[in-house]
């Protein structure tokens, strides 16, 4: 078995049903308002569901998953493949599904990797930001689970919902409410920065359809962490005919980067209230 979070509402934990095939129950908690799970929970479960893997070598070094539809709380299947091992680097294919239904709903690709000892190098380097100790009340005006709000504690100036306007670059200071940060934490954390549409157009419905993350620290330096904040660099480049992008930093106080992002998302703009 193996789990998430010392809280119990926020456990992923996996039950081996037969080879490469798992079974889970994902909380209520971990759900958006008015939606199904966070998209940042699919992103742990890969994690999860790979490292309880038997036949699967090395740590989460990247992942892509396609969003094909909703994921509802409650019983979820899992199933694991791998697509081809190598001597370092090893390709797995995730689905997740509702139980009982055979359409996929999150499909993930996922790169694991035994990580060489290799001279480091960065070209990338932080952005200035006050420290989180000097940001106001983490409080979350939209309630508690809004984009993963429940599990992480989220520090920064911007207001909640966003407001439009011509810059959609975001800085936030980040950290689990319970836990230490470890590869799935890594990974969930970042779907945390709420759609880039949001800071250019007002009544905006949003899914995300794709989300790629590179998680560049290993094991080891994310347990050096342990729950401290990181910082969060987000903006969006482009929208249109329905789609918008995004791309994200993940910082930690040393200035080292520990992961990247990229997201697509699917948006509509509501139309305007009828006055009465």
């Amino acid at each position: 078995m193996a789990e998430t979070s010392a809280n119990p509402a926020y456990q992923i934990s996996l039950q081996a049903a037969a080879p490469g095939r798992w079974t889970t129950l994902a909380a209520p908690e971990w759900s958006n308002p008015g939606g199904g799970l966070w998209g940042g929970y699919a992103l742990g479960l890969c994690v999860r569901a790979l490292e309880a893997e038997p036949d699967a070598t090395g740590e989460a070094l990247s992942m892509t998953l396609t969003y094909a539809t909703g994921l509802p709380a409650g019983n979820l299947d899992v199933r694991t493949r791998r697509l081809r091992q190598g001597g370092s680097i090893g390709v797995w294919e995730v689905e997740l599904r509702p139980q009982g239904v055979e359409d996929v709903s999150v499909h993930g690709m996922v790169t694991l990797a035994r990580r060489p000892a290799t001279p480091p190098f960065a070209f990338a380097s932080p952005p200035a930001a006050p420290p989180p100790e000097d940001l106001p009340s983490p409080d979350h005006p939209a309630g508690a689970t809004h984009y993963g709000a429940a599990a992480f504690e989220r520090r920064t100036l911007d207001r909640f919902p966003p407001r439009p306007g011509g810059d959609s670059r975001t800085l936030a200071w980040v950290r689990p409410r319970s836990g230490t940060w470890d590869k799935a934490l890594l990974a969930m954390v970042t779907d945390n920065s709420a759609p880039r549409a949001m800071y250019a157009l007002d009544r905006v419905m949003t899914t995300t359809l794709s989300l790629t993350a590179y998680l560049h620290a290993d094991a080891d330096e994310l347990a050096c962490l342990g729950d401290d904040f990181i910082l969060i660099e987000c903006e969006g480049r482009v929208g249109g005919g329905g789609a918008s992008d995004e791309r994200s930093s993940y910082w930690s106080r040393a200035g080292r980067l520990l992961a990247t992002s990229e997201q697509l998302a699917w948006y509509r703009q509501r139309p305007p209230a009828s006055p009465e």
